[in-house]
């Protein structure tokens, strides 16, 4: 866990899904793996020559923005697929319930979390597959607003998703902790903003977040 500048008072923990909220390196792959491979059909192109244009426009980026990451959904616009076409895309083409169990542990640190802070999930997938993310981990309940891709069609990072976070929970950016997995995508652009940040390496982390926010702020 890696702890960047904080809010003196928090009120609002803006949570990533992916890769942050449980840990399972095949489901990650897959639902990129299974974009690639569906937009390798359209282009008539093979898996692997697909993976190969991504991998090939992901290094180009990273050179031409100082080593920074871009998502998936930004990097398929380059490639002419909207972010529209994309949603569809993820509605489909991965089930969270091959993958992922429920887990206790993360239902206990949110539910801590919960009786201090609100709590509210960005996302770079659609509502519908993040919810049932969310619902294969048993924290549905626990995370009742979801912030996804077609909620304001921009795929983080970008300004729309946190500010529409803000004004649902009623907070500023001095008073939010942006959680995730990946610093470029998930945390740069909320601490330009002034928020707080969390960087985690899988859901382990999430688990120990509780008893460091009460040491920080007891």
């Amino acid at each position: 866990m890696q702890i960047y500048q904080f809010p003196l008072h928090p009120k609002t923990l803006i949570f990533d899904i992916d890769s942050t909220l449980y840990t399972c390196p095949e489901y990650a792959h897959e639902q990129i793996d299974s974009q690639i491979r569906y937009f390798a059909t359209l282009r008539d192109i093979s898996a692997n020559d697909a993976r190969a244009l991504v991998s090939d426009y992901r290094k180009k980026w990273a050179q031409e923005h100082n080593g920074a990451r871009i998502s998936l959904g930004n990097l398929l616009v380059a490639f002419g697929i909207s972010i529209e076409e994309s949603i569809e895309w993820r509605k489909t083409l991965f089930n969270p319930f091959d993958y992922l169990q429920k887990d206790e542990k993360l239902a206990k640190a949110l539910t801590a979390l919960s009786m201090h802070y609100k709590l509210i999930c960005v996302t770079n997938n659609p509502v519908e597959p993040a919810r049932k993310t969310l619902e294969a981990l048993g924290v549905s309940q626990l995370l009742p607003d979801i912030i996804g891709l077609d909620t304001c069609f921009k795929s983080k990072p970008a300004r729309e998703p946190l500010e529409l976070a803000m004004k649902k929970t009623g907070a500023a950016p001095g008073e939010c902790i942006s959680i995730g997995d990946r610093f470029d995508i998930d945390l740069a652009l909320p601490l330009e903003l002034g928020m707080g940040g969390i960087l985690v390496s899988g859901v382990e982390e999430v688990y120990a977040i509780p008893e460091f926010l009460e040491g920080a702020y007891s």
